[in-house]
């Protein structure tokens, strides 16, 4: 790829061809779990920075890593921080997703963060990552930058999940992150459970709703990845995250000591 140019956004791309995108989570510090993923064929990486947080320039190589690998990047940034939004843009994110929305407004405030302008309030520096460190045509960034980078958020509470054809109207949205934990607290249950008939009411309700809006969807699994990864794709499903770092390792490494002992 040239200096100058652009590519399309791998994971809208993928989406658009093939109906649905399979990805992992990384909540290590390490680059190269992330180009593992993307060896391994990974469409995308969600990167968590909500409960895992990079103090020094770890998440710009995980970005980096991603790219050489021919995969995107998904940045879960904290609520509130627009800052954090800014900044993993700038490094190259092709998505990100705010957690714990609950209204129409909060989306509206969330993408004006994303958007230059006229669409939102995004300062302007092309001295980036993102930007090939000014090499690229200005105009020609941040009009990729308003049209490629998917802009999600998180539903995990009952009211958003109440509120979900509001939340989903909202202009320039393109994805839910359906958060399964928080949403079974949320319903009043003591623990997390996925598979509990209220929080499965709920996540096909935001699946139905998403496709009558035209919005994707994102869940995350976990064990048994496969199975789990096949049903929720078969309910509608548009970008299947597939275990994290930490709990493929662990249940891997766990099953391996308890067979061999």
């Amino acid at each position: 790829m040239r200096i100058d140019m652009l590519e399309k956004n791998k994971l809208r791309a993928t989406i658009q061809k093939k109906g649905y995108a399979i990805g992992t989570c990384a909540y290590s510090f390490s680059p190269d779990i992330v180009q593992i993923a993307g060896y391994s064929g990974m469409d995308f990486c969600r990167i968590d920075n909500e409960h895992s947080w990079r103090k020094d320039d770890s998440l710009e190589n995980m970005i980096r890593a991603a790219n050489l690998s021919n995969m995107s990047t998904v940045i879960r940034v904290d609520r509130d921080s627009p800052y954090e939004v800014r900044k993993a843009l700038e490094l190259g994110a092709h998505a990100i997703v705010i957690p714990q929305i609950e209204s129409k407004k909060e989306v509206e405030d969330y993408i004006s963060w994303t958007k230059f302008p006229p669409l939102g309030k995004r300062g302007f520096s092309n001295l980036n990552q993102s930007a090939h460190y000014g090499l690229i045509n200005s105009k020609e960034w941040i009009d990729w930058c308003n049209s490629e980078i998917m802009v999600g958020v998180m539903v995990e509470t009952k009211t958003a999940v109440d509120e979900i054809d509001e939340i989903l109207s909202t202009k320039g949205l393109d994805y839910i992150l359906i958060g399964a934990s928080d949403l079974s607290l949320s319903l009043g249950l003591e623990k997390p459970e996925m598979n509990h008939p209220l929080v499965q009411q709920s996540i096909i309700k935001i699946i139905e709703r998403a496709k009558h809006h035209k919005v994707y969807t994102m869940l995350g699994v976990g064990y048994p990845w496969i199975d789990q990864a096949k049903n929720y794709l078969n309910l509608g499903i548009d970008m299947i995250e597939v275990g994290h770092d930490y709990s493929i390792l662990s249940t891997v490494w766990r099953d391996v000591g308890e067979q061999l002992r």
